[in-house]
């Protein structure tokens, strides 16, 4: 007799392997054929909206009933206006170029042999996230827009709201007379179920988690496939000395505030010593006004203090800490040597940025520093794949190979290599 995780083993494999067969056939078709599913699936959501709306009201119930911290629920809950975002997001992939349209120059080789690469889907994606519900619905369109399957695996904070973008993509993809397998939804509510998932080899090609660490060194610790990795972000952000303090102060607070629970909001300020006196009392008001947590020590403890900041003393273990929330570490450091060594030390390589009127150390800081993006005179909070002009995004990519940084359509394929010649044998 079976076990309960042999049967649930088998469920998830098989909708792997409806998800490749489904796959086969999406990839032969047109781009005008996957730009009109991704256009109608827009208009799907917009009509859905009450409800996906009334699934995730009752996901941010249970959270709040089982203490779920703001940061937390902030990423779980969804409005009228995230939704409609949702779907102006996936018109905007539908209007993007065809990712599979690449293909380039043919070279002819001495022996007759005529060759050229041609971009092609990745195949069949597993994408396993936690608790933002977007999330389904954005990658979802990023797999369809480059002719790949997706099995998806959310996390069970979010499991109504999921469920609920689940039958709207469903739908779409039926009434466009398209295999639902391939946007398929693990619903196994046991941690176990991404484990079976991620031994999958052969059925899925490539695994993206979309979460924080632990999830992350899960999935590289038991993948049997490739992984695209990232999602947790250790940012900084540093001041140098010659700066325009007022509009510093408005990129900080943009970088912090905005949405403290994304992966690319703020999480540790690095401020040049010369202008710590003038900056660290700019920022007051803005720390007061915003209710953030400094974490600080040394100088910057004082100085803060001194302006009537309530401040942390700062831990080792703050430094290497992803807030997700309105808590932020202040440090002075002496320079932008020591500046660039501390990103070295407490950076994971996701985005990095630099205020500076100096283009001496901007360009030195967007140098040396290692990240998957770098920013000058920006805030973080652009490494985004809407930001970036992708439409939606998949996750942030701090591996160093295929692909880096946001992660978009355009980064869910593959290439071959396709050689012609006239009945032709190897010299």
């Amino acid at each position: 007799m079976q076990s309960d995780s042999d049967v649930r083993s088998q469920r998830i494999a098989a909708k792997a392997a409806a998800a490749r067969l489904a796959q086969a056939s999406w990839a032969m078709c047109s781009a005008a054929q996957r730009d009109l599913l991704l256009r109608n699936l827009a208009g799907r959501l917009r009509l859905s909206s009450d409800f996906v709306l009334q699934a995730n009201a009752q996901d941010v119930q249970v959270a709040l009933a089982e203490g779920y911290d703001a940061a937390f629920v902030d990423r779980l809950r969804l409005s009228n206006a995230t939704l409609q975002g949702v779907a102006d997001d996936v018109e905007r992939v539908a209007a993007l170029p065809d990712p599979l349209a690449w293909e380039s120059e043919v070279l002819r080789l001495p022996s007759g042999l005529h060759l050229r690469r041609k971009a092609v889907p990745l195949g069949v994606l597993g994408v396993i996230y936690e608790s933002r519900p977007n999330v389904t619905m954005d990658v979802a369109a990023a797999a369809l827009k480059a002719g790949n399957a997706v099995v998806l695996r959310g996390g069970r904070e979010a499991r109504l709201s999921n469920l609920a973008l689940m039958s709207v993509i469903q739908d779409a993809l039926q009434d466009a007379g398209i295999a639902p397998a391939l946007v398929s939804y693990i619903d196994e509510l046991e941690r176990d179920a991404v484990l079976d998932l991620l031994r999958l080899q052969g059925l899925i090609d490539v695994v993206i988690p979309r979460g924080g660490k632990g999830l992350v060194d899960l999935c590289r610790q038991h993948a049997r496939m490739p992984l695209i990795a990232g999602g947790a972000g250790v940012v900084h952000l540093y001041v140098d000395r010659q700066v325009d303090v007022e509009r510093a102060v408005a990129v900080i607070r943009n970088a912090k505030a905005q949405r403290p629970s994304a992966c690319n909001a703020l999480d540790t300020l690095l401020v040049n010593a010369e202008v710590a006196t003038v900056l660290l009392p700019a920022l007051v008001p803005f720390l007061i006004e915003a209710s953030v947590q400094v974490h600080a020590a040394d100088s910057a403890a004082d100085h803060l203090r001194a302006a009537g900041i309530q401040v942390h003393t700062l831990q080792t273990t703050d430094l290497d800490q992803e807030w997700l929330a309105l808590q932020m570490n202040i440090v002075v450091v002496a320079d932008l040597e020591t500046a660039i060594a501390h990103i070295a030390r407490h950076g994971n390589g996701h985005s990095e940025a630099i205020l500076t009127d100096d283009p001496v150390a901007a360009a030195r800081f967007l140098h040396q520093v290692d990240a998957a993006a770098v920013y000058h005179n920006a805030s973080p909070r652009f490494s985004d794949g809407g930001q970036f002009g992708m439409g939606v995004e998949v996750a942030v990519s701090t591996s160093r190979l295929h692909p880096r940084g946001p992660v978009g359509p355009a980064e869910l394929i593959s290439m071959k290599w396709i050689g012609t010649g006239d009945y032709l044998a190897r010299p």
